[in-house]
């Protein structure tokens, strides 16, 4: 592997200017320094894993199994995947040409952007960090990587690991809070990739702006869940269950809402409280696949909207180890409090609406989320929700679980983001399709 690199004073403008350079040597053009790369980084996965897992427990409470689930074997399959097919990828594609330019050949060929800028957010450190890293550097780019400050053990770790697998010129780390984001945010970048809130989200939109630099921003937004009256409430609630309280609740695409009607509503909230309890006991803070809230900010607001609402299960907390147990909220209206933001946290209101036509004005009357689950075996139900709706993404039956399909693009719409990745999308996203027009001068 590549030595080390000593951290440096260097400048934010330094650090673009250096990484300029090395792209301009048209090195990272080349097949074999994209696949040498990609391996380098599964490298620092595999091999520092247990490394990284112990930062995540310090950050979030996570423990070493969802680490590696949901973070380090999820971006190593990410890089195997890019790894079996960017050669095939890379291809030009050919493209018809018309009558009048007969005996020229047209195609499209992938060029690398440049320097690409990752700023990654608190909830999946790794994961959202080194999978658009992988992206960028399988699409030819040389990389500065931000991770957030709100993680920090993290951040020091993979501050640490990155230069030890990766040269400086490849991939360089910049650590640090707002005034260090400030300063990569004034340099010209050739794409700025953001994970993170809409606030944020403004403030990089309108920097890159300056430069004309193309943005995509992975947001969140509070994706619902519609359970159909005769669904398997056993089943709706364990994976329900399973997928809000993920990370203690802390996923850009947990469920955020439930909405179903009247009649079902009493029945999945009795099934939710049992799901709750078998996933993780009747004290959930004892539990060692439970996590932990980020920060002392974020645990007081969270603990601000569990008055929303009735407690079916749940509403314990404690301020000392940032601990809020699963909670399920009943009678929820739609201006309470927890209904007004993102909840990002381990809290799910229950709410009732008529029937599916209240349900899709309701979705329909809000933000666009990043993502919509449904809860049927209705197949008219299911082509409603598709065709009525507007997501990043859609889970029928399952919620999450869309992430894990490389072949699928993860991003929003609207106020949940804008551009996509996983798979061969990051390589659309990190590369410019360039027209090719090849005419014979005889």
């Amino acid at each position: 592997m590549s030595p080390a690199a000593t951290r440096t004073a260097e400048s934010p403008a330094d650090v673009v200017t250096r990484l300029r350079a090395a792209f301009r040597t048209g090195h990272t053009r080349d097949l074999a320094w994209r696949e040498d790369r990609l391996s380098r980084l599964r490298a620092l996965l595999t091999e520092r894993g247990d490394e990284l897992a112990e930062a995540l427990h310090a950050d979030l409470g996570k423990s070493r199994k969802e680490a590696y689930r949901t973070e380090i074997d999820f971006t190593v399959r990410e890089i195997d995947h890019t790894l079996q097919h960017l050669a095939q990828w890379l291809r030009p594609e050919p493209a018809p040409v018309p009558a009048v330019l007969a005996g020229a050949t047209a195609s499209t060929v992938r060029d690398p952007l440049g320097v690409v800028l990752v700023i990654a957010p608190w909830n999946y450190p790794v994961q959202l960090l080194l999978a658009p890293v992988a992206g960028a550097l399988a699409a030819g780019n040389t990389v500065v990587a931000k991770p957030s400050e709100l993680a920090p053990a993290t951040s020091a770790v993979i501050a640490r690991l990155l230069p030890e697998y990766l040269d400086r010129d490849t991939v360089t780390v910049v650590e640090g809070g707002v005034p260090e984001t400030t300063a990569l945010l004034a340099e010209r970048f050739d794409h700025i990739f953001y994970t993170g809130n809409g606030t944020v989200g403004r403030i990089v939109m309108a920097a890159a702006a300056r430069h004309l630099t193309p943005v995509t921003l992975e947001l969140g937004g509070k994706s619902p869940v519609f359970v159909d009256r005769g669904t398997d409430l056993k089943t709706v609630a364990a994976r329900l269950a399973a997928g809000k309280f993920l990370n203690a609740g802390q996923t850009c695409v947990a469920p955020d809402y439930v909405l179903t009607d009247p009649e079902t509503a009493p029945a999945l909230e009795g099934a939710l409280a049992e799901a709750v309890e078998a996933l993780f006991g009747a004290d959930a803070s004892a539990h060692p696949e439970y996590g932990r809230i980020v920060n002392e900010r974020h645990f007081d607001r969270l603990v601000a909207l569990l008055g929303s609402g009735r407690t079916v299960t749940g509403g314990a907390h404690d301020r000392g180890t940032k601990y809020i147990a699963p909670t399920v909220l009943a009678d929820v209206t739609p201006d309470a409090p927890v209904m007004r933001e993102e909840i990002f946290g381990p809290v799910l209101p229950v709410l009732t609406v008529d029937g599916l036509d209240e349900a899709i004005a309701f979705v329909n009357e809000r933000d666009k989320p990043l993502a919509l689950y449904a809860f049927t075996e209705d197949p008219a139900v299911r082509e409603r929700l598709l065709t009525e709706t507007s997501s990043g993404g859609v889970g029928m039956g399952l919620p999450l679980a869309h992430l894990t399909v490389s072949d699928l693009p993860f991003g929003g719409v609207g106020e949940s983001g804008m551009g996509s990745y996983h798979g061969r999308y990051s390589l659309d996203t990190f590369s410019h399709r360039k027209a090719v027009l090849d005419t014979p001068l005889g």
